[in-house]
């Protein structure tokens, strides 16, 4: 197996960003997102952000 560690986050941000079944969606400074999954749990967001989901 490859030895991630001394890979930044934004690298494996940017390679995960080119793959199939990857979805992101960028927060400017002072936008704000919220997810809520199901009916109880609630995630906030506070831009700069770059939410990634991966549906792979």
């Amino acid at each position: 197996m490859m030895d991630l560690k001394n890979v930044t986050t934004k690298e494996l941000s940017k390679e995960l960003e080119s793959r199939l079944g990857i979805q992101t969606i960028s927060l400017q400074l002072e936008e704000q997102a919220k997810i809520t999954v199901g009916d109880q749990k609630v995630f906030n967001f506070d831009g700069p952000a770059v939410i990634i989901v991966n549906m792979d």
